[in-house]
């Protein structure tokens, strides 16, 4: 009976007219008449076969053990990060996970971005290696001393997360912001500023930086790109959810640590997760189509905030009070 159900779930999950033999020989690496004798029924699926299926097609595990309900779920989780190294296996994880459905065609990534969504922060520049130096302090004690000055991320590291990043080029994707998307990055630009692990002209930098990242992301918005839309909601606290949606198959990463996640392809979690999304689509206002005096609106009030600590930390370096 598990069989029978799990291979339906496989068959599912493939595009049309395409052979249930030929996905479970492929994905195992088993020649045609083994996979034809599975198919069957005539062999089991031993449990490593089980769970070798289920990965390559990226069928939760309630689907594996016969247990998928509205309301139990089985979720992946990253590793635990703790240093350079780590960071660089999240960077490549994430990479694997998310490339095989982007690539697809008619895929489509949610992010609700309580913060500035990370891939905005991996291209290598001075303010993406200040946030994998906050990442580190916050995750791991032995970096509590470490000044940003004196921080050198590894060659390897960048370019894994400039990988990542340049994934969300060209994707077609819907952001949904708050003007508080951008606090923290402010925050942690203030708080290292006054815990003297970086010096003034780095902070000033950091905030001019934040301010050409806003408005390369503004200019999208009136480029002829149809592949990314970026939504005002006034009202809901967004949560760096992110849905993939494609023809074939969805996946959900919820945050549960700084920079860790949940992962799910449970249909019912990915259906509800994209209804609630929906919904607040429809209560946001979508800022390309808005008009320029909105559009300037939102950002003007991005640009005041960065600003403010902009100015602020230039007053504090005259005044000398500190």
């Amino acid at each position: 009976m598990f069989q029978a159900t799990f291979l339906s779930s496989i068959k599912d999950e493939l595009p049309e007219n395409t052979s249930t033999i030929e996905a479970v020989a492929t994905a195992l690496q088993i020649s045609y008449d083994a996979a034809h004798r599975r198919v069957s029924l005539k062999s089991k699926f031993s449990l490593d076969e089980s769970i070798t299926l289920a990965k390559y097609y990226n069928l939760s595990l309630d689907k594996l053990f016969g247990i998928a309900t509205s309301e139990f779920l089985s979720v992946e989780k990253t590793k635990r990060i703790e240093n350079e190294d780590e960071l660089q296996t999240y960077f490549e994880d994430s990479y694997q996970s998310l490339y095989p459905l982007i690539k697809q065609k008619k895929s489509r990534l949610f992010y609700s971005a309580k913060d500035i969504p990370i891939f905005y922060n991996l291209n290598g520049d001075t303010l993406s290696r200040f946030k994998y130096y906050v990442w580190l302090k916050l995750l791991n004690p032995q970096y509590a001393t470490k000044s940003f000055e004196s921080f050198a991320p590894k060659i390897s590291l960048i370019e894994s997360g400039k990988r990542l990043g340049g994934l969300y080029n060209n994707l077609n994707t819907s952001e949904i912001w708050d003007i508080t998307s951008i606090n923290s990055t402010l925050k942690q630009i203030h708080f290292y500023y006054n815990a003297g692990q970086i010096n003034t002209e780095t902070a000033l930098l950091l905030c001019e930086l934040l301010k050409t990242l806003i408005k390369s992301i503004s200019l999208k918005l009136v480029s002829n790109n149809n592949t990314f839309n970026l939504y005002y909601n006034e009202l809901h606290l967004m949560n760096n959810n992110v849905l993939v949606s494609t023809q074939n198959s969805q996946l959900l990463y919820v945050p549960f640590t700084l920079l860790s996640y949940y992962k799910t392809s449970d249909k019912y979690t990915c259906n509800e997760a994209e209804l609630f999304l929906n919904k607040q689509l429809q209560n946001s206002k979508l800022l390309n189509s808005a008009g320029e005096k909105e559009r300037n609106s939102f950002f003007n009030k991005l640009y005041s905030k960065i600003d403010a600590l902009h100015s602020l930390i230039e007053a504090t370096q005259v005044l000398g009070f500190e």
